[in-house]
């Protein structure tokens, strides 16, 4: 924008290094510069303004594919001018010598002409292209073909405008088709998962037979150890049976050989006793054999006295007599024998 400064019959006007000033005087080009500040008298006056920085022009537009498709581009287009008196001569940059601005809207007129430009390749070159084709190819192709349709365009050359680059946002089909584009991945990408899943599951159900098979390998050592604890445990109560056995037989070996040697003793100790019993009745009879038969019949009447109970007990004349017959001269002898 433009900075003018009014007086009474004069104005001052500076402009940006980004201006390029053409000010002219009775139909002719008196000043022409980039950065321009001048006074002049606006009566005899005509001045215009083109911009020479780089500037952007945006567009969005649909097209139709070689297959009939229709798809919407999106991009920019960035541009600068490079002949400022040429692009004056054909386009109105004049500005409003009170105000700064410019009379009329020159850069409208340029955006409308790059963006048909555009437009005008990229339409070329999606009608030449299948729509698969256009989206795995991507959005490089398509920018290419329009920055090389703008900078061998002769009508910009001759406008004094030259291009930058030009840039493809998006390339995007209708929903609908894009849709019927996404099933054969989206289909493809779940057959994928669900073979995933099916390869995941059957890892699973392998390794729950591993470890079943190694359950039931644990079980049945357990069962082969338990089997072996069981006859190891039955031949220790065996061998315990057995010693227990032994142990009795010793132990009734060792009762038999006592009972033996007792049985001997006491068979011993009776025979000596009855030995020495025999000894004495014999020595007993001995003496009672030089005794007189008085003499016996008295100590049988004693002993037979000591052993029954008698309570009555009748003497006659003739057992008395004789017996104390005897028993006096028994006495007699004694007392001879004194």
């Amino acid at each position: 924008m433009l900075e003018i400064t009014r007086f009474p019959w004069i104005r001052h006007l500076r402009s940006q290094p980004t201006s390029h000033i053409l000010a002219y005087r009775n139909g002719l080009l008196r000043r022409s510069g980039r950065g321009l500040a001048f006074w002049f008298f606006p009566l005899g006056a005509a001045i215009a303004d083109v911009p020479v920085d780089d500037r952007e022009q945006d567009f969005l537009f649909t097209g139709r594919s070689r297959d009939f498709q229709m798809l919407t581009v999106q991009g920019a287009v960035t541009y600068r001018v490079v002949a400022p008196e040429e692009l004056a001569a054909r386009v109105d940059f004049s500005i409003d010598l009170g105000r700064g601005v410019h009379s009329q809207r020159p850069l409208e007129k340029l955006s409308a002409l790059l963006t048909g430009l555009a437009q005008r390749f990229a339409l070329g070159h999606l009608a030449r292209s299948g729509v698969r084709e256009l989206l795995l190819d991507g959005l490089g192709s398509l920018q290419e073909a329009i920055e090389e349709g703008l900078l061998a365009d002769e009508s910009l050359k001759s406008l004094g405008i030259q291009v930058v680059t030009a840039r493809v946002y998006d390339l995007k089909p209708t929903a609908e088709l894009e849709k019927a584009l996404q099933t054969p991945t989206r289909e493809s990408l779940q057959q994928a998962a669900d073979q995933a899943t099916f390869e995941r599951r059957a890892l699973a159900v392998e390794k729950e037979r591993a470890i079943a098979e190694n359950e039931l390998q644990n079980r049945i050592e357990l069962a082969k150890r338990e089997e072996q604890l069981i006859g190891q445990h039955g031949q220790n109560e065996l061998q315990r049976a057995q010693a227990e056995a032994e142990a009795k037989q010793v132990e009734a070996l060792g009762q038999a050989e006592r009972t033996k040697v007792e049985g001997a003793a006491t068979a011993e100790h009776i025979r000596s006793i009855e030995l020495a019993k025999g000894e004495a009745e014999r020595a007993r009879l001995d003496a009672y054999r030089d005794l007189r038969s008085e003499v016996l019949l008295g100590l049988a009447v004693q002993e037979l006295a000591e052993k029954v109970h008698v309570e009555h007990l009748n003497i006659t004349p003739d057992l008395l007599g004789p017996a104390l017959n005897r028993i006096l001269e028994v006495g007699a002898r004694k007392l001879e024998r004194e």
